[in-house]
């Protein structure tokens, strides 16, 4: 698989494990995506550029580094992808949100756009597009261009679990892009859901059905 890191932390592989199981009700769901988007977020902004700056302590100047370069965007995709916005802002209370809407449409299984807002300066950040699932790979591949089409030139897709089909899909329409995941499943069902993946990511966080 190319342009693919996933990412065995054990303390991601333990919390992922936590999410599969089917008796993991929405309060921790809720919470443990939480905890995971933090932790891959340590290792997606592991190449942030920094500079040298000189900082004046209680007892002498220190020469030490601060993060430099093109700033950050969080970008979700509606609705499960908030789930994971709370943990990159927790590292990174500074970066930009936007969110772009899609569904599946349930005959054909492509993407349909329903809403995108995005921040007015997005061409001169480096955007993270966060969804849980990386299934058929539709729905990112169609957010990384609406992306892509207002001028952005570095991107990353962060997802918890993906199929080797999404990341084909990714690797085929957007070779640029750099997938980080904490597993991978080999299969998906004919509803275009991830086998064993955790069911719907979106309603397991929010509730419904």
């Amino acid at each position: 698989m190319k342009n693919v890191f996933v990412l065995d932390h054990p303390l991601i592989q333990h919390k992922i494990s936590l999410l599969r199981d089917k008796n993991t009700q929405t309060k921790e769901f809720r919470e443990l995506v939480l905890e995971i988007s933090m932790l891959m977020g340590y290792e997606v902004t592991r190449n942030m550029p920094l500079k040298e700056v000189e900082i004046e302590t209680p007892v002498g100047v220190a020469k030490t580094n601060i993060i430099s370069g093109k700033k950050l965007g969080i970008v979700p995709v509606l609705r499960a992808g908030l789930g994971m916005v709370d943990g990159m802002l927790k590292l990174l209370p500074m970066a930009k949100v936007g969110h772009i809407g899609l569904y599946r449409d349930p005959e054909t299984l492509g993407p349909v756009e329903y809403y995108c807002k995005l921040p007015d300066d997005v061409s001169e950040r480096e955007i993270v597009v966060v969804d849980p699932m990386l299934a058929t790979g539709g729905s990112a591949s169609a957010a990384i261009k609406y992306i892509k089409d207002k001028g952005v030139s570095s991107i990353k897709l962060m997802c918890l679990i993906a199929s080797k089909d999404g990341i084909d899909r990714i690797n085929k329409d957007h070779p640029d892009v750099i997938i980080y995941c904490a597993a991978v499943d080999d299969k998906l069902n004919d509803h275009g859901y991830i086998i064993p993946g955790l069911g719907d990511a979106g309603d397991r966080l929010f509730g419904t059905k």
